[in-house]
């Protein structure tokens, strides 16, 4: 039997986002990592509206930083090791 159940890795532990049923203690378990490319606002505090708020003012600077000059940032530390 496979169950899947999604939650997070915190502090060492990791938190189910809901309750597993019908898996008895001991169980064994394989964990994989998923990669996020977003971020929860909720958890750092942030509301729709402040999101909408903070969207609104960066939005000023997504032309410049979704250009492709500005590539070289994605790895910056690995291209300044680089030189």
């Amino acid at each position: 039997m496979l169950t899947t159940i999604e939650g997070v890795y915190r502090d060492g532990k990791i938190e189910f986002s809901q309750i597993p049923h019908d898996v008895c203690d001991g169980t064994p378990v394989i964990v994989t990592f998923l990669s996020s490319d977003s971020v929860d606002l909720q958890e750092r505090g942030i509301d729709r509206a402040q999101a909408a708020g903070l969207r609104a003012q960066l939005a000023t600077f997504a032309e410049d930083w979704e250009s492709p000059e500005m590539n070289v940032y994605d790895n910056y530390d690995e291209t300044k090791s680089d030189l």
